[in-house]
């Protein structure tokens, strides 16, 4: 049976909408200004059952194959007859981008989620010409292949699309056959920020197609502030011409962030206000002045790795690795702050292992302290003879001595995490993947692919030199380090 007999040419299918909801879970609603059935140049109506020769006007010769349309011939174009989808269609978002220059690095690492699953962001503003897109696609896929064993998430910033850096669908196609499997099943949420009616129109016309797990997987975010939402950040380190597209779009909305002086009386009168029971969100030296901690260990950090340190749950495949029940996490966060004793013998091993990677999260400055942010990230230059001495140097002298008890605790763990690798596929490389943004991210600026590089390079190298950094006891740390 050949391909034109396997898919009919009738095209049925939902009306079209501006919001795809299938997903079981609640998504991020689009703001009222946005949130609109698109004028079209036809009726809709004629969408829902084209007769042959109106899908052949639209798509000559295309079939459907998984989840893209494919042109049999990609190299031909029809000279007169254009299609109406392919329309100068993006005028508002490409006079943001006429004198924009790409850097040099094709997406952004912008954090974790609330979850603490990775967020990349990949911009049309950066796509090259159509004739070095292939080569483009692949420097993405490189970049974020380290990570993507783990679950992740992809934001899509669509200002910038232009007719020359347009890609085909057959293009699309073939980049999404060249993903691995990890790359397509631990991708969890797909974000399309600022999208046009096109992409709405496209994404409905072939909805019916499209398998219901990837479908599920895709949000529309219409406004910055939304985003912040959704991913549960406060801050995001974007390129100006996406920033001012966000205002002109959403021009009624109120400012994101106080003036800085507000800022700061807000968030001391947070602290006086503050219950002296919180351990999720406050500073570490809070919680050690406040709770029962043994030897600077917070009382739930200590709770967390004496559940998964059982035989049966540290040996879990992909513990750290999976995302667990957000609102479980965020309820058992309630419970801790308000000074309730929890019990986490019956909670899910990978709700356990969120809460204890939230906690590291949520902490007001990171374990590895904003000082030592410029050194280490510079740990890919050291020269390797050198490596073993400075990285000591740094924890054994840097660190506060609550930091360094906390930090050294986790390690030990994480070690014995190591050391059933063969049953829970956690390296230390994995290890470090997942908590280097935890340990550390910078004071003011969100941290790129270039920082986040040698932050899990350094904790790799903590986690498989563990003995020889931590060969002195925590009083003893001012023994100088020739």
């Amino acid at each position: 049976m050949d391909s034109h007999s396997r898919f009919a040419p009738r095209l049925p299918g939902p009306a079209i909408n501006p919001i795809v909801d299938n997903s079981d879970e609640p998504q991020p609603s689009l703001s009222d200004l946005h949130d609109f059935e698109p004028k079209l140049e036809f009726d809709d109506t004629e969408l829902l059952a084209p007769s042959p020769l109106e899908i052949s006007d639209f798509f000559p010769e295309d079939v459907m194959v998984g989840d893209f349309v494919l042109a049999e011939d990609p190299e031909l174009e029809p000279e007169e007859d254009v299609n109406p989808l392919e329309d100068d269609f993006e005028d508002q978002l490409r006079e943001q981008s006429e004198n924009f220059q790409a850097p040099r690095n094709k997406c952004d690492f912008l954090g974790t989620d609330k979850q603490g699953r990775h967020i990349f962001g990949i911009y049309a503003s950066r796509f090259p010409e159509k004739s070095q897109l292939e080569g483009f696609v692949r420097e993405i896929i490189k970049e974020i292949e380290p990570f993507v064993e783990n679950d992740y998430i992809l934001v899509y910033f669509h200002q910038g699309l232009k007719e020359d850096n347009k890609p085909s669908a057959q293009f699309l196609w073939n980049s999404y056959k060249e993903l691995d499997r990890n790359f397509r099943k631990n991708l969890k949420t797909l974000y399309v920020v600022h999208p046009t009616w096109f992409i709405r129109v496209i994404w409905n016309f072939f909805s019916p197609f499209i398998s219901d797990k990837f479908r599920k997987k895709l949000v529309y975010i219409s406004s910055l502030d939304e985003l912040r939402q959704a991913l549960g950040l406060n801050k995001l380190k974007l390129p100006d011409n996406i920033c001012d597209l966000d205002d002109k779009l959403n021009p009624s909305r109120k400012p994101s962030t106080p003036p800085p002086s507000s800022s700061i009386n807000a968030s001391r009168q947070q602290q006086h206000k503050m219950a002296t029971t919180h351990q999720f969100g406050v500073p570490l030296k809070f919680i050690v002045m406040n709770s029962p901690c043994l030897n600077s260990i917070p009382p739930i950090v200590r709770k967390c790795v004496d559940s998964l340190s059982i035989t049966g749950v540290i040996d879990t495949e992909g513990i750290f690795r999976r995302s667990g029940n957000h609102s479980e996490i965020m309820a058992l966060k309630e419970r801790v702050n308000r000074g309730e004793d929890v019990d986490l013998k019956s909670v899910n091993v990978h709700v356990i292992a969120g809460l204890l990677k939230s906690f590291l999260r949520d902490l007001a400055e990171p374990l590895l302290t904003f000082e030592l942010y410029e050194d280490v990230t510079r740990f890919l230059d050291w020269p390797k003879e050198e490596r073993s001495r400075n990285v000591t140097q740094l924890i054994r002298e840097k660190l506060p001595e609550e930091n360094y008890e906390l930090f050294k605790y986790i390690v030990d763990f994480l070690v014995k995490v190591m050391d059933c690798e063969d049953l829970n596929k956690m390296t230390s490389s994995n290890l470090a993947i997942v908590f280097g943004p935890n340990f550390l991210w910078s004071r003011s600026t969100s941290t790129s692919l270039e920082e986040i590089a040698p932050i899990n390079a350094f904790v790799d190298f903590v986690l498989q030199n563990h003995k020889d950094i931590y060969l002195i006891d925590v009083n003893q740390r001012t023994v100088s380090v020739d």
